[in-house]
């Protein structure tokens, strides 16, 4: 299992890291986000650019990321732009969406980008390769805030981000039961000891499935989302009680 590292970050390496969203709608509302995170256990952050006010101005995007980096100095800095249909606050068209993700992943100020992987084939394969060339780590994503699909279709969606060459294959699912919960769990952990050569981030969302943000070690999930203040996706735990427990497994293994 090859291991993506980002600044100090190693990540699908020892206990699942923990990424905190930022979804503040201004710039003043974002860095100061971000002035309280760096006092908690935070491996990633994760920018909801979708949220932003400015979210449609590109300079004011770069501008607003390198201010966040010089505030997070050693943090590294996810940008996602997270689609109407995949349960962002915004839509936007693929070419914008394409633009944006290379505008960042360009200008140094992120350290990875988030893509969505059912944007369009060849539009997420250049998307990838833009970054790549930029030096800048890509998780390509899929969300299901519906329902579970199979645990074979489940696998299927991660095997075709790995095939795209995306470095950090992820998938969110919502539960209609518990059922459902066991389904992404035995997913992850069958694509993680059969197919995966490289970190893969799974979780499974709402109360039902908060379970499945705090086993990823057991399972195969490299990374689990955590909330500071304003939870990013229905389920998110905060950070310190995250910590808590995935030290616990950690040590228990």
């Amino acid at each position: 299992m090859n291991t993506v590292q980002v600044k100090n970050t190693v990540i699908g390496e020892g206990r699942p890291k923990i990424c905190v969203p930022i979804v503040g709608k201004t710039k003043t509302d974002i860095l100061e986000e971000a002035k309280k995170i760096t006092s908690l256990p935070v491996d990633v952050v994760e920018w909801r650019v979708d949220w932003f006010d400015d979210v449609f101005t590109t300079e004011k995007v770069l501008e607003t990321a390198k201010e966040l980096q010089e505030v997070l100095k050693d943090i590294p800095v996810l940008l996602t732009f997270r689609t109407s249909k995949e349960g962002g606050e915004k839509e936007i068209s693929v070419s914008d969406y394409a633009a944006l993700n290379i505008a960042a992943a360009q200008s140094g100020y992120v350290d990875l980008i988030d893509v969505e992987a059912f944007t369009g084939d060849d539009v997420v394969k250049t998307i990838i390769d833009a970054a790549h060339e930029a030096g800048v780590k890509v998780i390509a994503s899929n969300h299901d805030f519906f329902k579970t699909p199979e645990k074979e279709e489940i696998i299927r969606r991660l095997r075709m981000m790995q095939d795209f060459g995306a470095d950090i294959p992820k998938m969110a699912v919502m539960p209609t039961c518990k059922q459902d919960v066991l389904t992404l769990l035995s997913a992850t952990l069958e694509m993680s000891e059969k197919y995966a050569d490289r970190p893969i981030i799974t979780m499974s969302m709402a109360g039902t499935g908060v379970v499945s943000r705090l086993t990823g070690e057991t399972f195969g999930s490299a990374l689990t989302f955590g909330a500071a203040s304003k939870a990013s996706a229905p389920g998110q735990v905060g950070v310190h009680e995250l910590k808590q427990v995935l030290d616990i497994i950690h040590s228990s293994l």
